[in-house]
């Protein structure tokens, strides 16, 4: 309770207003010099994760610029140092999922400012209203030693600018009809860590022979008035958010544009259901963004029952997405022996910045058109299948008692009668192809070094609940590696496609 006292008294703001502004707002004039406040925290290990500091802003602001540094005194080998992330909350206060979020920028920034008319990356320009403000530090890491935070809120007097007007993106695209889409769902730009503006995201989708994006910059939508004028007949660009939790990223795709969705919680708290809802009831999808990545906080702590789909394949191939890959694979074989509802699989780059390959790798939509709705339903259904990149093709199918069903769908046939599985791959040189049920790896064959072939087979659904492909590059050796032995070697190569499953259900 000591500690606890301590740390409330440290991270209210020590200021210098200007006369008579303490726990009012009052009027300044518009020739007034710049204000300068300096607010201090204190933190001890153990601090919340999300620390507000109040500030007041008299009347007459035009701007206001926050600058900030942390101590980073030395740790013990292998304990973690301090790191500190910042955003603002303006008037309208600090409450979960309220108004008043004006933007974050999380490490990544050290300093940053907004007005009427304009604002860093990051945050949101608009009114520069009266009232308490306050900075939002989130201590992601506290040394031993403890983290002392200064932050400098300078606030510029002025006529306002005029009114920042955001251009959304459009909902629809030139599409084709009924066809395979390639997207990637999971992009940042300079609105969050990410290094590269979103016209240069947008080239870099073109160039990857992408038909439609989502912009996830972390727990920020300042991005989304900035891709209206990058959207064309040829690309669809959705807004979308990474929120980046304590206990896990998720992606929240196909947002309302301008939709902002929280952050400030953990598993514990209960409290992701409730924003899974709010995107719900915008269209949009929740989807569990990389969760074995290794990093802090990244590992997925909150189930999977308020999720739309499961990000399996994030970046580069490696551990972190065999693991996600083998738990998406066992929750399927469960929800279909249960008879519920399965979660697809989405493959997506993540790409931050040069040299990370947009594209590499994403996911090719069965979509009755090239819009929102038409996309995102086909995400939810899972028909899908993930490659990395375009140069690689597919084509998934089950045919049995005079029925076809393809990538998502439900084969419904007697329990003995033939299922023949057709395979076709291009651009997989000596590839592995391996045909997977709820009993495990039922078939392999390879690839000619042409990349391109077909596989087929048979089973029954009395043998195979469903059957999903996995087309997978050569191991280091060149071997195609086989899943009947043990050692501490990888059994498979890096992959290269992979599909969502056909359901086999028995009439």
């Amino acid at each position: 309770m000591t500690a606890r006292r301590t740390l409330l008294r440290a991270g209210l703001a020590t200021a210098a207003p200007l006369p008579g502004t303490i726990g009012q707002a009052v009027e300044a004039p518009s020739a007034a010099p710049d204000q300068v406040i300096t607010l201090t925290a204190q933190l001890p290990t153990g601090s919340p994760d999300f620390v507000h500091l109040p500030f007041e802003v008299p009347r007459g602001v035009r701007e206001i610029k926050v600058s900030y540094r942390y101590d980073r005194p030395p740790v013990p080998p292998g304990t973690p140092g301090n790191s500190c992330d910042i955003g603002i909350f303006d008037e309208r206060g600090t409450s979960l999922g309220g108004d008043g979020f004006r933007g974050w920028s999380g490490g990544f920034r050290t300093e940053f400012s907004l007005s009427r008319e304009t604002a860093t990356p990051g945050y949101l320009p608009g009114p520069i209203n009266p009232g308490t403000w306050h900075i939002v530090l989130g201590p992601y890491q506290i040394a031993p030693a403890g983290l002392t935070c200064t932050v400098q809120v300078t606030l510029r007097f002025g006529t306002p600018g005029p009114a920042f007007v955001p251009a959304y993106p459009p909902e629809r695209a030139r599409g084709r009809g009924r066809a395979w889409y390639r997207g990637d769902c999971h992009l940042h730009t300079v609105h969050s860590d990410g290094r590269r503006l979103p016209a240069e995201v947008a080239a870099g989708a073109r160039v990857a022979g992408l038909d439609f994006i989502v912009s996830t910059d972390h727990n920020t939508s300042s991005s989304h008035g900035s891709w209206g004028p990058l959207a064309s007949p040829d690309l669809l660009i959705l807004p979308g958010e990474e929120v980046t939790t304590r206990n896990g990223h998720w992606l929240a795709l196909g947002l309302a544009p301008g939709q902002f969705v929280d952050w400030r919680y953990r598993a514990r708290d209960d409290q992701f259901p409730r924003f899974a809802r709010q995107v719900h009831r915008s269209g949009g999808l929740v989807v569990a963004a990389h969760p074995y990545c290794p990093y802090v906080a990244c590992q997925w702590k909150f189930g999977y029952q308020d999720t739309d789909a499961v990000e399996v394949w994030n970046g580069p191939w490696t551990y972190d997405d065999e693991s996600a890959l083998d738990t998406w694979d066992a929750n399927l074989a469960t929800a279909l022996r249960q008879g519920r509802d399965w979660l697809p699989a989405l493959g997506n780059s993540d790409a931050h910045s040069a040299p990370q390959p947009i594209g590499t790798p994403h996911n090719v939509v069965l979509a009755d058109d090239l819009h929102r709705t038409a996309v995102l339903a086909a995400l939810r259904a899972g028909h899908s299948w993930l490659a990395e990149s375009a140069a690689v093709t597919l084509e998934f199918t089950a045919t049995g008692h005079g029925r076809q069903a393809t990538i998502g769908e439900r084969l419904t046939v007697p329990a003995d009668a033939p299922v023949d599985i057709r395979l076709t791959v291009t651009g997989v040189p000596n590839g592995t192809v391996r045909l997977i049920t709820d009993e495990g790896q039922l078939h392999q064959e390879s690839l000619p070094t042409t990349g391109t072939g077909t596989v087929t087979w048979r089973t029954t659904a009395s043998l195979a609940t469903y059957v999903r492909a996995e087309v997978r590059h050569p191991k280091p050796d060149g071997t195609p590696g086989k899943g009947n032995s043990l050692g501490p070697d990888l059994p498979w190569g890096p992959m290269a496609a992979l599909t969502n499953p056909i359901v086999l259900h028995i009439s």
